[in-house]
């Protein structure tokens, strides 16, 4: 499926349209987008990643969170990650939907979607006060682009390999690539 938008709609409309919808609609400023699906490999992806992160941060304040939980970028402003950390308490909404306050978010990402997690939605994610670290994770070779915040600046940083490990410094733990893609086949 084509990243089109759909129609306008107000973020009420929005809210209501994306709860009844069967798939996941991204929102911004009045656009509504609906997402693509993903592949064998990027579900195996996040499932590698989830696992490898949930074992090294259950013993720490941390709160993992999949594709499923809306990130608010602004108040006109809705993206679904693949996935999302919180570092402490998260900040949700009343219905626990949205969340306000991510730590890292990560994009695996897709022919359809490649461009867009390294563009539009970098700039995106990289306006949250909150977030200290964007990753966007390839699908089709062993590369992920760490973005990380080092005061008021984002430095950007490639592991490319099997052998390569990823520090996460803002999560108090590293992620090797090897992990990452265990099961794939390039």
């Amino acid at each position: 499926m084509a990243i089109d938008s759909i129609r306008q709609m107000t973020v009420e409309e929005y809210f209501a349209f994306d709860e009844a919808s069967e798939y996941k609609n991204e929102y911004i400023d009045g656009e509504v987008y609906p997402m693509t699906g993903g592949t064998a490999y990027h579900a195996e992806i996040m499932y590698n990643v989830g696992f490898a992160l949930g074992l090294r941060l259950r013993d720490g304040n941390f709160h993992f969170y999949t594709s499923a939980m809306r990130n608010s970028v602004s108040p006109t402003r809705y993206l679904y990650p693949d996935f999302s950390i919180v570092r402490g308490e998260p900040e949700l909404d009343e219905g626990a939907i949205n969340l306000f306050n991510p730590t890292l978010v990560a994009e695996v990402t897709s022919p359809a979607t490649a461009a867009r997690d390294r563009g539009f939605k970098r700039e995106q994610y990289q306006s949250i006060p909150s977030l200290q670290v964007y990753l966007v994770i390839d699908q089709f070779k062993a590369q992920v682009e760490v973005d990380s915040r080092q005061d008021d600046r984002w430095q950007t940083q490639e592991y490319a390999g099997l052998d390569a490990i990823v520090p996460l410094p803002a999560l108090d733990c590293d992620l090797p690539l090897a992990e990452i893609y265990s099961g794939i086949e390039f």
